[in-house]
């Protein structure tokens, strides 16, 4: 599903509609069958329920050891309405940025299950597509100028990558980020930057700040948006820094992330 959710996501932010997908499989010699099929029924199940058909694909075997089990490569075709044009380079000084709703839960769940993490509330996967959601922000407001899913290297490494593309600084919130508090107490523990980890069904948009409330609205009205917030906004800055109002009122950088926190599974 991750593979599904991952390549309509790439789609949905352009503001395309995803239509058809590849599917290609390299299975490592002596992998189990009985874990191929519940591989391809997730797929499957995933692709019907973003309303897109797996078209085409193939499967290679190689030799045990050279594949960690299996990799999925999976490659989308998708249709942009007319006229919109939404890109990383398109934010501007005094637009507002805001995200869809809790940041890390993915990242979080994956971790806390490897690490035999154990919470009184089940930390669950994010994982989404988003191309519903997306459809219905460009409805409300056609004129959002930057969408992004922000995956590997969660929220912080997004953020900044829009500042480089865009040659903008932003100045962010930290009491308006939403995150769920198991998720933040899970952070704690493992000793992680709930801005850095990864999200696999959240999107981050920048619109100008008159069309800001009507976006939100627009968001919080999807199922996969009724946690979203405005959490900060864009500024001039040459030097294209993400800088943080914290909640005990001092301030501080967002940098990237450095190194990876967990083994790439997308």
């Amino acid at each position: 599903s991750l593979a599904v959710h991952g390549t309509v996501n790439d789609i949905a932010m352009s503001g395309g509609r995803p239509l058809h997908l590849s599917a290609s499989f390299v299975l490592e010699e002596g992998f189990p069958l009985r874990d191929l099929k519940r591989i391809v029924d997730s797929m499957a199940q995933a692709a019907r329920a973003a309303n897109v058909t797996i078209v085409t694909g193939d499967t290679k075997v190689v030799e045990r050891g050279k594949a960690d089990g299996v990799f999925i490569n999976t490659t989308g075709l998708g249709v942009v309405p007319s006229g919109l044009f939404i890109s990383g380079d398109a934010a501007r000084p005094g637009d507002a940025v805001l995200v869809s709703g809790t940041i890390g839960d993915h990242g979080v769940a994956v971790m806390a299950l490897r690490a035999g993490l154990e919470f009184e509330t089940t930390i669950a996967s994010d994982s989404a597509a988003l191309h519903g959601l997306v459809a219905q922000m460009v409805a409300a407001v056609p004129a959002i100028r930057v969408l992004r899913d922000p995956t590997r290297g969660g929220l912080a490494a997004t953020l900044n990558e829009i500042c480089h593309q865009s040659k903008v600084g932003m100045r962010l919130d930290e009491a308006f980020i939403p995150a769920k508090p198991e998720v933040l107490g899970a952070c704690e523990l493992l000793g992680l930057d709930v801005l850095n980890v990864a999200n696999e069904g959240k999107l981050v948009a920048i619109c100008k700040a008159s069309d800001a409330d009507s976006l939100l609205a627009a968001m919080r009205s999807h199922p996969l948006g009724r946690d979203a917030a405005i959490i900060g906004e864009v500024a001039a800055d040459p030097r294209r820094l993400v800088r943080m109002a914290t909640r005990v009122g001092g301030e501080r950088i967002v940098g990237w992330l450095a190194g990876e926190q967990l083994p790439r599974i997308c």
